[in-house]
């Protein structure tokens, strides 16, 4: 169907208030793709099969958010060995009648990391970070973790047992995973370069100064409202501070790359749509 007339959309429950919408848009407009579409479906797990089957060849791909990451692992006819490892799809690209799978939040992570100067001192040289929340996030923050270098990462979880596929993900992809509860977090701050807060809205706030004072650099996934009490925090005593909108960003880059079959997207474009959206909306 050429580049035209193509259709793209996030599922996912609640999707009212994403932010995707606005950075595909963007890079459509910008890449002279008129006659593409994206929207936000609402969608629960158990509504995503259906709604698969139901697609036209009009679809190009789907971003998926929240609660669909891991369901969407049975329902593609391909993943990429990427989403096999993190356990979790982000991304189904719509091709020939086959649905393909895969993951770019690492992406997003390890892109928005780098950007703002975030890097291991290793390999090899005993790197370690802390990851606050054992979910499908957290699974992909300890692969990029790997990515970047780092050796070793405490993931501190309120239950140990739920955080076991986050944990065994970031160890096949070579990192050392201790589980602590969240509890412990101050006892392991002192040997961490990084944390990471992949918790929702305020649940990281109670760690605020303890991470402040400890010197790590940090990187909360939460865009909005920002920043939140924990980068507030971090950003007074002058440490590193990395929001959630760059992996927000850049995994959509690699959404559009992936969707499109096109290398040239417009990462400053989808940038400044989606500053732009989050100023009005604050």
């Amino acid at each position: 169907m050429g580049e035209t007339g193509r259709r793209a959309a996030v599922l996912g429950s609640p999707i009212a208030h994403s932010l995707s919408p606005v950075l595909h848009r963007a890079a459509y407009a910008a890449m002279g793709l008129d006659g593409w579409s994206y929207d936000a479906i609402e969608c629960g797990e158990e509504k995503l099969a259906a709604l698969l089957d139901g697609l036209g060849p009009e679809w190009a791909g789907l971003s998926l958010t929240m609660p669909l990451k891991r369901v969407a692992l049975d329902l593609v006819d391909t993943v990429s060995d990427l989403a096999v490892t993190v356990g979790g799809v982000n991304t189904i690209v719509l091709r020939d009648g086959r649905r393909h799978g895969d993951n770019t939040d690492v992406h997003g992570i390890v892109a928005a990391l780098t950007e703002a100067g975030v890097k291991a001192s290793g390999p090899g040289g005993g790197a370690s970070a802390l990851v606050l929340g054992g979910g499908a996030t957290a699974a992909s923050a300890l692969a990029a973790l790997a990515g970047l270098g780092m050796d070793e990462a405490v993931l501190a979880v309120r239950t140990p047992e739920r955080a076991a596929g986050a944990a065994e993900a970031g160890e096949r992809c070579g990192l050392a995973v201790r589980v602590v509860t969240l509890d412990q977090v101050a006892a392991h701050l002192p040997a961490a370069e990084l944390v990471v807060s992949t918790l929702p809205g305020r649940a990281a706030d109670a760690f605020a100064g303890p991470v402040a004072a400890s010197g790590a650099a940090l990187f909360d996934v939460v865009y909005a409202p920002w920043p939140t009490a924990l980068a507030a925090a971090v950003g007074r005593a002058g440490g590193t501070v990395v929001g959630g909108f760059g992996m927000l960003l850049h995994q959509a880059v690699r959404q559009v790359a992936l969707m499109t079959g096109r290398d040239d997207v417009p990462v400053e474009a989808m940038r400044a749509a989606g500053e732009a959206e989050l100023a009005r909306r604050a």
